[in-house]
């Protein structure tokens, strides 16, 4: 039980990262979904985008902390960890 609620915790992280770069391209840029992600990558700013997304997971940390899901949050903070080392190869 508490390893399924771990990687429940690093699901959620990947997918609130994901929605805020989905969210980050749609409202700041003119471009669509495809478009834009091709663009910040051939520009080098894939990673910024990718670190601009992970900020959501702060708020998911500390709900999951107010809700006693101390081990989903300890996982949200794995998948950040887990996107800081993607970044760096990106």
């Amino acid at each position: 039980m508490k390893n399924k609620d771990l990687f429940i915790g690093v699901f959620i992280g990947l997918i609130v990262c994901f929605i805020g770069c989905v969210l980050f391209i749609t409202l700041f840029t003119s471009m669509g979904l495809e478009e834009g992600f091709s663009n910040l990558k051939t520009q080098g700013n894939l990673g910024k985008l990718i670190t601009l997304g992970a900020l959501l997971n702060i708020g998911i940390v500390y709900w999951l902390f107010k809700k006693n899901k101390d081990l989903m949050a300890k996982g949200v903070i794995l998948s950040i960890f887990i996107l800081t080392i993607y970044t760096v190869f990106v």
